[in-house]
């Protein structure tokens, strides 16, 4: 019993370790946020100082945050519907109804994660000028949606596969449509499986940094095109920049806090029968 106590306060230290070590840069970056430009860059580095408000101050007087923010918002929330819209019945095919090329579908939707976005920046570019869709919302949303479907279509489809066929077929029994099955059954079946692919799709939309520079310069920079911004030739301005990153980060920080029991859950849902 001793020891098994032991054991639990071992990885209990080891945890908190760990996420001590990786919670670190984030609070590093909230005490620079309220330093001077000379007291960012002392060294030794200066745990005690002053704190002061300038840096924030001087940032939205330079660049609308609400502006950027409300962006973010939009094509991260907007692409993730989208992608759901299209993955949805995409997943119900292939995990209830598949063919000897399913398999190879799905992993040639992962393949396409694989190449260097660098390389079709240049045709993408050219489509978007074409199409009037340069630092517009909807072109940053189609671009989002292309990049996070084929993670959303395996995660949707890998919960799909753990709802029990049995369900489904009882179902069909009983006369139900394919939409029936779909909208009444399936759906409130894997919804914590969807609200976690969801937020997962949120999270790395609002984190996509380089098609938002290539793409959009003021009406749909989103942030993280605003921390960028503080990016200069006559150097990185370490306070400021840090301001803008914690003002960047803190709403999918509180976004993922307040959802993250959804997401385990359905990061989780269907490892226990």
């Amino acid at each position: 019993m001793a020891r098994k106590t032991s054991k639990i306060w071992l990885w209990t230290l080891l945890g908190w370790l760990a996420a001590c070590i990786l919670f670190f840069p984030i609070f590093w970056m909230f005490l620079t946020s309220f330093k001077t430009e000379v007291a960012a860059v002392s060294t030794p580095p200066q745990l005690f100082f002053r704190p002061t408000l300038e840096n924030y101050i001087a940032i939205q007087d330079r660049a609308n945050y609400f502006n950027y923010a409300f962006n973010s918002v939009a094509i991260s929330v907007g692409s993730t519907i989208v992608a759901l819209l299209l993955a949805v019945p995409a997943a119900y095919a292939m995990a209830f109804f598949p063919t000897k090329r399913t398999k190879g579908t799905l992993l040639w939707m992962l393949s396409t994660k694989m190449l260097p976005p660098v390389g079709v920046l240049v045709p993408i570019y050219i489509l978007c000028r074409n199409a009037g869709l340069l630092d517009t919302h909807i072109g940053l949303i189609i671009i989002y949606t292309l990049i996070n479907l084929p993670i959303v279509v395996w995660m949707i489809y890998s919960f799909f596969k753990e709802v029990p066929k049995e369900i489904l077929e009882a179902d069909r029994m009983d006369g139900a449509t394919t939409q029936q099955e779909l909208v009444h059954v399936l759906l409130p079946l894997a919804v914590p499986g969807i609200a976690s692919t969801a937020l997962l799709s949120i999270i790395l939309s609002w984190n996509e940094a380089f098609w938002s520079l290539n793409l959009t310069t003021a009406d749909a920079a989103p942030l993280t095109a605003f921390i960028a911004s503080f990016s200069s030739p006559q150097g990185l301005f370490w306070a400021k920049l840090s301001a803008a990153s914690t003002l960047a980060i803190a709403p999918i920080l509180i976004f993922g806090w307040l959802s993250q029991r959804q997401l385990v859950r359905g990061l989780t849902f269907g490892a226990v029968k």
